[in-house]
């Protein structure tokens, strides 16, 4: 095993940063391209979103099994030159004047395409890289670096939108895909023996059957689709709503998202801290809790409509929602057998941005009938919800690291139990 953070994980990380800074300027971009420049209302933006995150829902486990096969750098390595490909297009079709909601939608699609890919395989990589006992600070690092992407992409996106245009945005997020490419090339993966070859559906049944069997993976799982789906509404919402309601410009509605970013960049900076110092199961419980509050705040912009307001909501959407992100995925990768971390990873993206097209779909729906207003309000209460679906699981109770799954998971369910009954009693991590 490498050497706590190698050479070969900092160019992951590395690579990761560049790799989610042009997806949040392409994204970013196409909705602000599609209300502001298209015309395009909260029901065709709610479209937009739904096409954008589809691939989550379809792709998620096939490319799981792909990363479960084949090299996990190679994998990303064509997920970003995918999505180079998408962004090239649409920065000619912007240069030319044919950028539509359609053509944003596919585009989108085949970007997203390579998103999947990429997040199902970093993940799955890491443990590859890095020491066991050093996979907190590991994913607070990626955490780190992709919070950075999220505070500096919107704002990019929605600058370069509003002064120069979507061509130079979709062009300059182009740019940064072929570079995070360039830097995943470099990447010395360890090599793993094969797996057997089995059927498809069998692959991605295992992967999933892990998961929901056990203790403490199912509860997460639940309770990120929730997150999840109202999030997608709120998302799928926001850029009308600040648009009309709150009254904001492409530049305003671009830092306002920037602050999920910030915040995101303060989690994962305190995130391997705090889960030094909580129990583990609290540490878990302080996304969930926090996207409350925040869902609060972002409500009481509707009786008083303030940019400040809708920044502090989105600065605490990133800051606990991320702890909960290098907590929960350390914890699946400790007690997840390495021949399956690609499909559990798989599991996650299937059911939690998988469900984005639902939400962004409900939110479509709720817009054009009752307004963007009710989008909030609705996605306020789906926040609450995946609380009480976290606080009512065994989860709060798990108090340090279970001991690590045998390579072929067999003793899982007997560990967990344990693990679950004596809190107190957890086995701590191995050493470096």
């Amino acid at each position: 095993m490498p050497s706590s953070l190698s050479a070969a994980f900092r160019r992951l990380a590395w690579s990761n940063l560049v790799a989610q800074a042009a997806e949040q300027v392409a994204l970013s971009a196409a909705p602000l391209v599609a209300v502001l420049v298209i015309g395009a209302g909260v029901g065709e933006t709610g479209l937009l979103t739904a096409a954008q995150t589809l691939p989550f829902l379809l792709l998620s486990f096939p490319a799981g099994v792909v990363a479960d096969r084949v090299s996990r750098r190679g994998l990303m390595v064509a997920a970003e030159a995918l999505r180079a490909v998408a962004l090239v297009t649409l920065s000619a079709l912007s240069a030319f004047g044919l950028l539509s909601v359609p053509f944003l939608a596919l585009l989108g699609f085949v970007g997203a395409t390579g998103t999947v890919a990429f997040s199902v395989a970093a993940p799955a990589l890491v443990p590859a890289l890095v020491r066991r006992g050093s996979l907190a600070r590991a994913n607070g690092l990626l955490e780190t670096a992709r919070s950075a992407a999220f505070a500096a992409g919107p704002a990019l996106g929605g600058f370069l939108v509003g002064w120069t245009g979507p061509s130079l945005a979709f062009a300059l997020a182009a740019v940064l895909s072929i570079a995070a490419a360039g830097l995943l090339a470099r990447i010395r993966e360890p090599a793993r023996a094969p797996g057997p070859r089995r059927n498809l559906i069998r692959e991605v049944r295992d992967g999933a059957g892990f998961v929901w069997r056990d203790l403490y993976l199912r509860p997460i799982l639940l309770t990120a689709v929730g997150w999840n789906l109202a999030w997608t509404v709120l998302q799928a919402a926001y850029v009308p709503y600040a648009a009309t309601v709150l009254g904001l410009t492409a530049s305003g509605i671009g830092t306002s998202l920037a602050s999920f970013g910030v915040g995101m960049l303060v989690g994962a900076t305190i995130a391997p801290g705090v889960i030094r110092r909580l129990a583990l199961g609290s540490t878990i419980v302080i996304g969930p809790l926090v996207s409350v509050v925040a869902a609060a705040v972002m409500v009481a912009t509707a009786w008083c409509p303030s940019a400040i307001l809708a920044s502090v909501a989105f600065f605490l959407f990133g800051a606990g929602p991320l702890v909960w992100t290098v907590s929960t995925v350390t914890l699946r990768q400790t007690i997840t057998p390495a021949s399956l971390l690609g499909r559990a990873s798989a599991a996650y993206m299937t059911a939690n941005t998988g469900i984005r097209p639902l939400g962004a779909l409900c939110a479509s729906l709720i817009g054009a009938a009752y307004g963007p207003t009710t989008c909030v309000i609705v996605a306020a209460a789906g926040f609450l919800v995946q609380l009480l679906t976290i606080l009512l699981s065994p989860v709060p109770q798990l108090a340090r690291l279970p001991i690590a799954a045998d390579p072929d998971g067999t003793q899982q369910s007997a560990r967990r139990v344990s693990d679950q009954r004596s809190p107190g009693l957890v086995a701590a991590p191995a050493g470096d």
